[in-house]
């Protein structure tokens, strides 16, 4: 049985993070404050933290409760449309050419 191992070359990995990081540029600082994932410095442990925290001080007032849902997202870059992603970013501001060329990457890749 094989499998198959995608191996990005150096170059574009790198070109990657002057993308990511214009775009971040680009970007409101308040987007979500409460997004963990792809921050510095922020991890699951830091958000299961955090929701821990905010549940056990609302569970403190006298006849409350708490619902929570928890999801994993780990698979959901492959389900990504493209280009209602370009859409949002570029309502988001993001430059048109810029939205091109993710289009373009995001496009016919399995």
């Amino acid at each position: 049985m094989t499998r198959l191992i995608a191996l990005t070359p150096i170059i574009m990995k790198c070109f990657e993070r002057l993308v990511m990081r214009q775009i971040k540029d680009l970007l409101p600082p308040s987007l979500d404050p409460m997004q963990f994932a792809y921050h510095p410095n922020r991890s699951t442990d830091d958000a299961i933290s955090t929701t821990l925290h905010l549940s056990l001080t609302h569970m403190e007032n006298k006849d409350t409760y708490v619902r929570m849902l928890f999801i994993d997202f780990s698979s959901a870059f492959n389900t990504i449309i493209p280009q209602h992603l370009t859409e949002k970013l570029s309502l988001l501001g993001i430059n048109t050419s810029l939205c091109n060329w993710i289009l373009d990457f995001l496009t016919g890749r399995p």
